[in-house]
């Protein structure tokens, strides 16, 4: 019987027999492959992304056809519990590598719909967050990488500002927006913001610890601005889910603000206004004035975050 090496980046080299299929070699070798459906072609988690010996693989079988089909990923994405090595030299990554990733690709989250109203004047916390220089991890990763990470960096992002009642209004590129003070009152929003972030600085830096560096070679960082005042709600017709838009002069100023942190070199900025909120502020926070585009007058922020690596 012949053996073959396959490669799992970033994790080991493991030993493989032919008629063997990745996934049972894998399995076999410690590798926490995840395969929800038992490795019966009916779930995509087992599924690995081919770096290359692709010569070297069996050729995808009708029951792998049909699922790449359905879900719709490349030739380049292999069902580990159907594909089998016929050489050597092959090399794989592993998508879906703990209960995060499967959550994602599960679409295991479901929908937030906890705010329909239609042309209300409130009080609301506005949240803006960016990733920071994006695009040199774009240029040198493969498409499908580019869009796991940003899925997981959302993921973060997300599980944050839910769990501190905030609901996201609008996601754009490598950026989103969020409001808080739907679920709750203004004082108790404004901080639940401020506390949203906060919680992303931290598991940004445990994910850049345990995951982006070990897997990509890569720091992450972000931008966030936060403000907060009376800003008109309303829904703008499209008949689609997410159709709530929330405007006025506050959402300009948080916006800018997120924007103003490559300028002061600080990942984390908040008003003046939202920092009144803090109920125990430290008396060693900075603070500086700064002209935002489109604001008229200097306006005072507080540097809660960290200078740029």
């Amino acid at each position: 019987m012949m053996i073959h090496n396959i490669e799992f980046i970033g994790e080991k080299i493991i030993e493989i027999n032919d008629g063997q299929t990745i996934l049972d070699a894998s399995l076999k070798s410690g590798i926490p492959h995840y395969h929800e459906c038992g490795g019966m072609a009916k779930c995509s988690t087992c599924r690995v992304l081919v770096l290359a010996g692709e010569n070297s693989l069996t050729p995808a079988n009708d029951k792998e056809l049909r699922l790449k089909k359905i879900v719709g990923f490349g030739d380049n994405i292999r069902l580990a519990c159907q594909t089998k090595v016929t050489g050597d030299n092959v090399i794989v990554r592993r998508i879906i590598r703990d209960e995060t990733d499967a959550s994602i690709y599960s679409h295991l989250h479901k929908e937030n719909t906890t705010f329909q109203e239609v042309g209300e004047e409130k009080q609301l916390g506005l949240f803006f967050i960016d990733i920071r220089n994006f695009t040199p991890f774009m240029e040198k990763n493969l498409s499908f990488d580019v869009i796991h990470i940003v899925s997981r960096l959302f993921q973060i992002f997300k599980n944050a500002i839910e769990m501190h009642k905030g609901k996201i209004i609008e996601t754009a590129g490598d950026g989103l927006y969020a409001v808080f003070g739907f679920e709750e009152a203004f004082h108790d929003a404004v901080n639940s913001a401020v506390e949203s972030g906060i919680q992303i600085l931290n598991d940004l830096k445990v994910f850049n610890k345990t995951y982006a560096e070990s897997y990509f070679h890569h720091l992450f960082e972000v931008g966030i601005g936060i403000h907060a005042g009376t800003v008109i709600v309303g829904n703008i017709g499209l008949g689609i889910s997410n159709n709530l838009t929330v405007m006025g002069l506050p959402v300009n100023v948080a916006a800018r603000l997120q924007e103003a942190t490559r300028e002061v070199n600080n990942s984390f900025l908040i008003s003046e206004y939202v920092h009144s909120f803090i109920p125990s502020p430290s008396p060693n926070l900075q603070s500086i004035d700064i002209r935002l585009k489109g604001v008229s007058d200097p306006l005072k922020v507080f540097l809660l975050g960290d200078a740029y690596s």
